[in-house]
């Protein structure tokens, strides 16, 4: 990492102006006018620009040389001075390989593509509005306790259609703030050409995808968002790209590395795409520029990088299970490039913007993920606790209520390493997707089409799931970590999963929605779910329980099925006993003092018939420390 830093110094000045690139790669227009483009394409024998500004001739204007493997070409400006090509122009590059094939690659550094509706192939196309937006709020400062809100812009409608940005501005960013989310992670966002992909076969990183508006549309979502308090990460994939070539990074100067290592090391096996070199000076450039272009164009606040695990190590995390022991974490299968590179993002990021927050979606516990660099660690803020929603998964699937542990429960809960922040989440997108389903749909299945509605008699069904959905997520929300997360929908139990169109389902966006119209209905259960969760966040945002140090868990009684911990001066009662409710349970607190009811921050306690005549009560408590001189 230091002799990366010391390389940059010496190359290109220091890592500020090399993480600039994207204003000097791809189409720039100078002073006068004239547009100035420029390649990385080492492989290539030639390059020449072609598009609507030349009639598509493929040989008019070829690209000069230059060291290193780049090549430029400068347009001069028409004659009334305005630039050669104009705002929405379609462009492409003509790359000549050694072995004579002539192929048409769009530029990787592209701001804007599109696709015509009938296409299957991305086009490039210049994007120099006249007037583009100016974004006047300032970014928000780093929330002490992070409360993120994951969102697909595509799916934030009600309607069976690909959403807008405008549309997330209007109708979805209220309901975040409403909600008490500080912060939103975006997804899908950087241009894929598949949307069934969820946005993980990325083609032009540096395109924001034009399938839900103009980039302009975008800065306005996130300068609102920031109006609101209200932070915006981007759900950046560095860990890997798509394939496609008419539209994508791969083979872009014909050859079959370029940006990537060559087969097999250049391609993941169960993704089918294509794995960055790490090690190369150029692809450096590439990705560390991409992370500043979001930040400095659109101004996001920050990123969840995905598929951390991936990157880390040489086998990907395929078929490979993580105890904890440290041999798996520090050895020959740990790609040492790709952690540099980590260590490199996260270091520029934190430095240029010390409000920045980036989170790493890490199955594997990589120690010290979470630290500074300048510790030894890879300086990542968060890590995602992704055993936690896997947990809550296998208990509904596989144990009848008397049968929870509440001992194991807690424990993944908890277990995470000291020092190192954890995003907890009880049900995440990957819970959403078609082939699994949300916890709301585990808990009520098809009785969610025919019974929450307040208008007739509670079924036990709807009864337990509903009282279930929200002590699941309080009780993750209080003990499993820093930051809380959940998923557009979620909150409000959602009735059906998340399947894009596709040719399996004949194109159909019916699952490609969310359903926010089911809240605004009084007489729906759906409202109930959706306060208690903006009544959580809203708690939670006065008490501060996610800023302060883990909790300290005084019971986890088997038999009762009860679990109680203290955490930031706010006292956690859960009762998840099937059948059996208590007077006079004593519990042991951290502060001594007494707890009146005055005190109590909110209350849930729910009777439902179980099984023929039985009652069981669902509860829990959180309850203010009222010791005495403590408020």
């Amino acid at each position: 990492f230091l002799k990366r830093l010391s390389q940059l110094e010496e190359a290109e000045g220091g890592f500020d102006q090399f993480t600039r690139s994207y204003k000097t790669f791809g189409v720039q227009r100078q002073p006068d006018n004239s547009l100035l483009f420029k390649e990385w394409a080492p492989a290539a024998e030639a390059l020449f620009l072609t598009g609507d500004f030349n009639e598509w001739n493929k040989f008019s204007h070829p690209y000069t040389k230059k060291e290193y493997g780049k090549w430029e070409l400068i347009l001069p400006p028409k004659h009334d001075k305005s630039p050669a090509v104009d705002h929405r122009t379609k462009l492409k590059v003509v790359v000549h390989t050694a072995e004579g094939d002539r192929l048409y690659r769009i530029s990787p550094w592209a701001k804007y593509v599109t696709r015509e509706e009938k296409s299957v192939i991305y086009d490039w196309v210049h994007w120099d509005p006249p007037e583009q937006y100016t974004q006047i709020h300032p970014r928000p400062k780093k929330p002490t306790s992070l409360r993120i809100y994951e969102a697909h812009v595509g799916i934030a409608s009600p309607e069976g259609k690909v959403a807008s940005y405008d549309n997330f501005t209007t109708n979805v960013l209220p309901r975040i703030k409403e909600l008490g989310y500080n912060c939103i992670q975006l997804m899908a966002i950087m241009e894929h050409a598949y949307y069934a992909s969820f946005g993980y076969q990325i083609t032009s990183f540096f395109a924001a995808s034009s399938r839900y508006g103009t980039p302009e549309e975008l800065k306005r979502l996130i300068d609102v968002a920031h109006s609101m308090g209200i932070m915006v990460l981007l759900d950046v994939v560095h860990s890997h790209a798509s394939k496609n070539t008419e539209d994508g990074l791969n083979r872009f100067d014909g050859s079959d590395s370029c940006f990537f290592h060559s087969p097999p090391r250049g391609e993941h096996s169960l993704w089918d795409s294509r794995l960055f070199n790490y090690s190369s000076w150029e692809v450096l450039r590439f990705l560390l520029s991409n992370l500043r272009w979001w930040m400095e164009e659109y101004r996001f606040d920050g990123f969840r990088f995905d598929g951390v695990t991936s990157m880390l190590y040489h086998h990907h995390g395929i078929g490979t299970g993580f105890s904890g022991d440290y041999s798996e974490y520090f050895g020959l299968q740990v790609d040492e490039d790709s952690l540099v590179y980590l260590m490199l993002a996260n270091h520029i990021l934190h430095f240029l913007y010390p409000d920045c927050i980036t989170v790493a979606e890490d199955v594997s516990g990589m120690p010290a993920l979470c630290r500074r660099v300048e510790e030894g660690g890879l300086g990542f803020d968060y890590r995602l606790a992704m055993a936690i929603p896997d947990k809550w998964i296998q208990i509904l699937k596989e144990f009848k209520d008397e049968d929870w542990d509440m001992g194991n429960i807690v424990f993944t809960l908890t277990n995470r390493r000291y020092g190192e922040k954890c995003i907890a989440y009880a049900e995440s997108h990957d819970q959403a997707l078609v082939g699994d389903k949300t916890l709301a749909f585990w808990l009520m299945d098809k009785e969610m089409y025919s019974n929450m509605s307040s208008l007739i008699p509670m079924s036990p069904v709807i009864d337990r799931g509903i009282q279930l959905h929200k002590m699941i997520r309080l009780l993750t929300h209080g003990l499993g970590g820093e930051g809380y997360l959940n998923f557009i929908g979620n909150e409000f139990g959602h009735p059906e999963w998340l399947d894009f169109p596709r040719e399996g389902n004949n194109q159909s966006y019916h699952y490609a929605r969310r359903q926010f119209n089911l809240v605004d209905m009084d007489h729906l259960r759906y409202r109930q779910l959706y306060a208690f969760d903006r009544d959580m966040n809203w708690t939670e945002d006065k008490y501060g329980w996610l800023a302060a140090p883990p909790a300290f868990v005084s019971a986890k009684h088997e038999g009762d099925k009860v679990v109680v911990f203290d955490r930031a001066n706010v006292l956690f009662i859960f009762n998840f006993h099937p059948t059996q409710s208590f007077q006079g349970y004593r519990v042991g607190v951290e502060v001594p003092g007494k707890y009146p009811l005055s005190k109590f921050v909110f209350i849930i306690t729910d009777t439902a018939p179980l099984w023929g005549s039985l009652f069981f009560f669902l509860f829990c408590f959180v309850v203010a420390a009222a010791a005495a001189g403590l408020t």
